[in-house]
């Protein structure tokens, strides 16, 4: 009864979805007809209620002369502003000044149309969340996609793949790759008004495991996120100490003699892996539970939940400052960075060109997967904000912005990590050379300064007087600047170890700690919004809970987190953490999003993504963008995808083990249960695809079709002034468009995704 209740629903509102366009139609044919009385030279356009319907001598053919000169050339909008002091005016939009008033004041020309009904809210008597201006949403995007990645990941891979070199394959990448895909997420959003669920369902029913998929991913990668938070919150609170409880070693347990650990490592590593993660000595044999995290984790959920609980839409003040703040701080560590003694040494460190790393595929590999998650494709978060605005917003600008804004932070947050790097390597080069036995290095090799230093205990050949000398290489202390450079790290190791040894030698330690605490704690929190806000849309839209408000959702969706997150606070918990960040979102997001641009460009239809996007910005996407979803970006995608599954499998899979005997960390292979745990983890986010897919091509459905979102396409139509597009050459020779309707080189096909040409009323103007 259920099932056929909501079948005579959908039929229902189809019919009344028909009947709502021929209404439209009469009701513009009507308003093109209704002229005042008043309209003589000298009057301006007004709206009489007693002039409505017969009275009104527009509906006689030759009343049409009835039009003032003042007029000619301006349009008439109808819209439900107009109105000044009470009395209704009719808004002019003059062609060559804008719109203007009775007053003859200009007014901005804006589209406004409101759902006709309950039948295209987005929920059932409830309409969608909204962001309360352009720049909230500019800045919650620009949020999530700048996050930790761009501080202590970004500078690193700069440096290990070529320095300046790096950026060429990173900017094409970005082009080809991250741009499109950022304009595709954003685009989809707007347009169909739901989250990722909801989203590819309705581009095609069997492409609903896609929408799926991104929520697991998602939920598992929200989940050791948050652990980081907790991490950059407990520094933060120990950054009030003064001196910094990591600027030095502390006494052996038990007070007596130094601390040996702490002697072979140094005070920060020290602090990070004995007193912060109490690791154990591997993933097989977890320490006693770590009180200290796990207190810190549930804070950090909390906090979590109570900015999530009523929705990033109505918070703006938080998401000015979780946006903003980040900047504030950067630009602060710049100015502090550039007077530092060294500083220049690490900025050309790290942008001098190796231009024969172009020619390492790794390189290229590393580039794209940098662009790619940087900028937080294929978690939903994209799809889910975009969902939210204004259905004639600007996604094409949006993309651009956001994107370069995203690579510019961090370019930028380059130059202040390896100015602070520079210094720190100066600092330890000086005190080395302090000690360094020049004698030694004069008598070998008639300098004290050497680019690389022979393996203690080769040969080496000297000469002393003319005689030709061989002896094996002593183990002396040899100062290099260039070593101590490449002497970084990313992840957690640049943050937590190398970035706070270098703060250890700022004056005012302390309050350049909290700082930069509070900075990485604001660029993690700001991407979990994203992160976890795609997982509660998605539930939302699957209608799971249809009940349930949205606060009560995020809080049982965070307390299960929190109680899922335990497992990250424990001796072995970093390792977990490790096990998480490698397998729970490469792999699977590649997947999804190579899903996402084939569903669009040979599934819902070039040509008529094509078209929604001129609907919601007035202007046609340009043919680069449309050639980047048809071919470059699947092909990259497909490039990368296979390249990493060649390095998992050539070059195996490690973790970092702390050697606390040694004090340095050494790469230890997966055992096979964590091996188990990382395929399952890939699987459970992946296989929805095809199960969803193939359930549905045998009669089987498991998600069922949603109703589309309210859509004004014939209003954005009018608005824009848009004609019906004829096919270019270069788009019937690029993609194949054709005039009727079809598209594709070599396989003709109807775009529309397995969608019922019945569905929506809307998307006639398509077919």
């Amino acid at each position: 009864m259920a099932n056929m209740a909501q079948l005579t629903r959908r039929q229902s509102s189809r019919e009344l979805g028909r009947q709502r366009s021929y209404d439209r139609m009469e009701l513009r044919e009507l308003h093109s007809r209704l002229l005042s009385q008043e309209s003589q030279p000298g009057h301006s356009l007004t709206w009489s209620p007693g002039n409505y319907g017969s009275l009104n001598p527009a509906f006689k053919e030759e009343s049409s002369s009835l039009l003032s000169e003042e007029a000619e050339g301006k349009d008439l909008v109808v819209g439900k502003d107009g109105k000044k002091d009470g009395k209704a005016v009719a808004i002019t939009v003059d062609k060559a000044g804008g719109p203007s008033d009775k007053d003859g004041k200009k007014q901005k020309k804006e589209f406004k149309a409101e759902p006709p009904d309950e039948a295209f809210q987005d929920t059932e008597g409830e309409e969608r969340e909204s962001w309360d201006s352009k720049l909230t949403f500019l800045l919650a995007t620009i949020g999530y996609a700048v996050g930790l990645g761009n501080v202590w990941r970004f500078p690193y891979l700069a440096q290990k793949n070529g320095g300046g070199a790096f950026l060429i394959p990173y900017f094409i990448m970005l082009a080809i790759e991250g741009m499109p895909m950022f304009f595709l997420e954003l685009a989809i959003g707007q347009r169909l008004r739901k989250g990722a669920v909801g989203v590819w369902s309705q581009v095609s029913p069997y492409l609903a495991g896609v929408g799926i998929a991104s929520a697991v991913v998602s939920f598992n990668v929200a989940l050791y996120y948050n652990t980081i938070i907790s991490w950059c919150m407990l520094y933060f609170v120990r950054s009030f100490q003064d001196p910094l409880p990591w600027s030095e070693c502390p006494p052996a347990r038990g007070g007596n003699g130094t601390n040996q650990e702490c002697e072979i490592s140094s005070a920060t590593q020290y602090f990070w892996y004995r007193e912060t993660l109490d690791i154990s000595t591997d993933i097989n044999t977890p320490r006693n539970f770590n009180l200290q995290i796990g207190a810190a984790l549930i804070v950090a959920w909390f906090l979590v939940y109570l900015c999530l609980a009523k929705g990033l839409a109505s918070s703006p003040k938080l998401v000015y400052v979780t946006a903003l703040f980040p900047y504030c701080v950067l630009i602060l560590f710049f100015i502090r960075g550039v007077t530092l003694e060294g500083m220049s040494d690490g900025i050309i460190h790290l942008f001098s060109p190796k231009w024969e790393k172009l020619q390492d595929p790794v390189v290229w590999l590393e580039a794209g997967t940098q662009i790619f998650f940087s900028l937080g494709l294929g978690f939903g978060g994209l799809i889910a904000f975009a969902s939210y605005n204004p259905v004639n917003n600007n996604c094409a600008r949006d993309a651009i912005i956001v994107s370069l804004t995203n690579c510019t932070t961090s370019l930028f947050a380059g130059i202040v990590i390896f100015a602070v790097i520079g210094f720190k390597a100066h600092l330890t080069h000086k005190e080395c050379l302090q000690h360094q036995d020049n004698k030694t290095l004069l008598m070998l090799f008639n300098t004290t300064e050497l680019e690389h230093s022979p393996p203690v205990g080769s040969l080496i050949t000297y000469w002393i007087n003319n005689t030709k000398h061989t002896m094996s290489m002593p183990d002396i202390r040899i100062c290099n600047l260039q070593e101590e450079l490449d002497n970084t790290a990313s992840g957690p190791g640049l943050a937590f170890i190398i970035f706070t040894e270098a703060i250890n030698q700022f004056t005012f330690a302390p309050f350049w700690a909290i700082l930069f605490f509070s900075m990485l704690f604001t660029l993690g929190i700001d991407s979990q919004f994203g992160t976890l806000e795609g997982v509660v849309t998605s539930i939302t839209d699957m209608k799971i809970f249809p009940n349930m408000r949205k606060e009560v959702l995020t809080g049982i969706l965070c307390s299960m987190c929190a109680v899922l997150s335990m497992m990250f606070a424990h001796g072995a918990g970093n390792y977990v953490f490790v096990l998480f960040d490698q397998f729970s979102g490469n792999v699977p997001l590649l997947i999804i999003a190579f899903c996402e641009v084939f569903g669009v460009a040979y599934i819902y239809g070039l040509s008529r993504f094509a078209e929604d996007i001129q609907l919601m910005t007035g202007k046609r996407p340009h043919i680069y963008w449309m050639f980047c979803w048809k071919y470059l970006s699947p092909i990259a995608m497909i490039i990368i995808l296979t390249a990493s599954f060649i390095k998992i499998f050539t070059e195996g899979s490690s973790y970092p083990k702390w050697d606390s005997v040694h004090g340095v960390a050494v790469d230890e292979e997966w055992p096979n249960w964590a091996l188990i745990l990382a395929m399952f983890l890939v699987l459970i986010a992946v296989f929805w695809i095809p199960l969803i897919a193939i359930t549905r091509a045998l009669g089987i459905v498991i998600m069922h079709k949603e109703e589309p979102a309210w859509f004004p396409a014939n209003e954005l139509r009018d608005f824009h002034g848009i004609v019906r597009h004829e096919p270019t050459a270069a788009e019937r020779v690029l993609f194949g468009f054709r005039e009727d309707g079809t598209e594709g080189v070599f396989f003709p096909t109807k775009p529309g995704g397995g969608r019922d040409d019945d569905d929506d009323d809307d998307d006639e103007h398509l077919r």
